[in-house]
């Protein structure tokens, strides 16, 4: 038996493998990292529709060219039938008016920096690895991990398929919910939701587009049905995914095959079965448990929880691939700090597990709330209250949005009040949409906004940004976080001098003014003000009123340019 050493040892070649990997060998070259593929790529997967944050991610690994190339469908949103009533409604990353025609493949800047890819796994995991590949990274595939030795909480050396032994100094887990690792080190995992989903997909070909907007431009589709919803995602062309999602536990009760409970849900969705109507399935039915879960522990010793070995949130938002590509950056920037030994050891692995478990936590959240507020589920009722119960969720605009709001908006984009690709006023169009109701805003009918601190500490987050670490200020209050950076500093530094808020408006559009360009000011602007919003919402500003002064107004408008009415 032979035995190899590495710097670096990953297990699973997939994106959180490949984009750990890449980012290794950009910023510290000399490291000797190993990639570990137990399948022969190319293979299929699920899991083809991204957001926005992952573009910045690829354009970081260098591979933004090579995944544009492959002229995947270019999502500028999605077309959901979800909430109170049956009407089609849009939420758009870019208003499709302000999509431009341009020819691709195309660089990664104006509208491209604010759409996603539709990528067809096959193809997009395989230019992932190919690229860490020629970045410097060695990956074998066909090689499964048979055996690991594990002394505590340290792990030894791998044991591989083919008789070799793999000792490395650092080891991580990218091998999926398998979880090659974190079942060896016996981590547990907890099930945070009752949402427990079973998915059938299969893959079709010659699929009408729902939206062709511009070159390439498209929505994926998300359509209820009484029992469960449809996914239908173009990743080509001619190619497309479409998949059944339900409760595991409806699925138990119909008693029949996989195969009879996919192609019925697909011929009693009239806009899926019109879109098919030329179409040809691949006719090989695949299932697998679409269960959210988080691991307890993501970081030991020497050893690293990175995608979904890490956790799993319900796909309904298409956060996985996003939650994937993040957890790998922060791991690959751990190492390499760890490596540079400028910062201390357990703070950067403390964020690292932190910073996943927040976003893991938040997205399972998000999709408790998305599923309780579906009146479209008329077989699930019952299941949906019992998720909004054991959520403690009440469904009101103004009380889901303390709800989802609570530690979530200012963890997922540092500095922005962003939670899976939506704002507050996003976020409260949707809760209109499902509500039936007006969502007002907590900062709405008030001039007077008080800084509160009050037994709040002051605690280093992390940065990560071009390869290294850097700390900013953070005020932390139990679970909730209140960064000083981006518009929350600029809050934080204009609050300490006035509480007045048309002196604040004023500070506001000076500070803005000398940042932004004229056209982008007012958009930097109402950022801001939701950012205000949101620390209101966790209790970082206490709002008040003077009957003499003017009060700040604001409301939320049904129809906006993001989020509409499907047309």
């Amino acid at each position: 038996m032979s035995n190899k050493n590495y710097d670096v040892a990953i297990i699973g070649g997939g994106p959180a493998g490949s984009t750990t990997g890449t980012l290794l060998k950009k910023y510290n070259p000399n490291l000797e990292v190993l990639i570990l593929e137990k399948a022969k790529f190319p293979r299929d997967h699920v899991g083809e529709s991204q957001l926005p944050q992952i573009s910045a991610i690829l354009q970081e690994m260098g591979c933004w060219d090579k995944v544009e190339a492959a002229n995947f469908p270019i999502k500028i949103g999605a077309t959901y039938r979800w909430g109170k009533t049956s009407q089609l409604w849009d939420f758009d990353f870019l208003a499709a008016t302000k999509f431009q025609d341009e020819p691709r493949p195309a660089e990664y800047k104006g509208q491209r920096k604010q759409t996603a890819f539709q990528v067809d796994r096959s193809v997009y995991d395989n230019i992932l690895l190919d690229h860490a590949q020629d970045n410097g990274c060695e990956v074998r595939q066909e090689t499964a991990v048979t055996k690991v030795d594990i002394e505590t909480d340290q792990v030894k050396n791998l044991h591989l398929s083919n008789g070799e032994q793999i000792n490395a100094r650092y080891y991580i887990d990218a091998s999926g919910h398998i979880g090659v690792l974190r079942r060896v080190l016996g981590v547990e995992t907890t099930i945070p939701t009752r949402l427990q989903n079973i998915a059938i997909w299969d893959y079709w070909t010659n699929a009408e587009w729902a939206d062709e907007i511009g070159v390439g431009g498209t929505r994926v589709q998300v359509m209820s049905l009484a029992h469960g919803w449809i996914w239908f995602i173009p990743l080509g062309p001619t190619r497309t995914s479409i998949g059944f999602i339900c409760p595991a536990e409806h699925y138990k009760k119909l008693k029949k095959p996989p195969e009879d409970i996919y192609q019925e849900a697909l011929k009693s969705e009239p806009r899926i079965s019109e879109l098919i109507a030329n179409a040809t399935s691949r006719g090989k039915i695949e299932t697998t448990k679409d269960w959210s879960f988080l691991s307890e522990k993501l970081v030991g010793e020497n050893w690293f929880l990175a995608g979904e070995s890490a956790g799993f949130a319900d796909p309904i938002l298409a956060a996985g691939m996003t939650l994937t590509h993040v957890s790998a950056k922060e791991a690959a920037y751990t190492i390499l700090e760890l490596e540079q030994q400028k910062h201390d050891a357990t703070w950067l692995k403390h964020h690292y597990e932190d910073n996943q478990k927040r976003r893991i936590k938040q997205h399972i959240r998000f999709a408790d709330y998305w599923y309780a507020a579906n009146g479209q589920f008329s077989d699930l009722q019952k299941h949906c209250r019992d998720i909004a119960k054991d959520a403690g969720l009440k469904l009101t605009p103004e009380e889901a949005f303390r709800w989802l709001s609570q530690g979530g908006f200012t963890n997922d984009i540092l500095g922005q009040a962003v939670i899976g690709g939506f704002d507050p006023t996003s976020m409260k169009q949707v809760m209109q949409r499902f509500a039936q109701k007006d969502s007002s805003w907590e900062i709405s009918g008030y001039n007077i906004f008080k800084l509160n601190l009050e037994g709040a500490k002051q605690e280093d987050l992390p940065v990560y940004n071009n390869g290294r670490i850097e700390k900013i200020k953070s005020y932390v209050k139990d679970e909730q976080r209140l960064p000083l950076t981006g518009f929350y500093a600029a809050l934080v530094k204009i609050l300490e001098r006035t509480s007045d808020i048309q002196q604040i408006s004023a500070l506001l559009k000076k500070s803005l003014t000398s940042q932004y360009s004229p056209q982008h000011t007012q958009v930097a602007f109402n950022h801001a003000l939701q950012c205000l919003e949101v620390m209101v919402s966790e209790g970082w500003v206490t709002a008040k009123i003077d009957k003499k002064k003017p009060k700040l107004q604001l409301s939320t408008p049904t129809e906006g340019a993001l989020i509409h009415a499907h047309s």
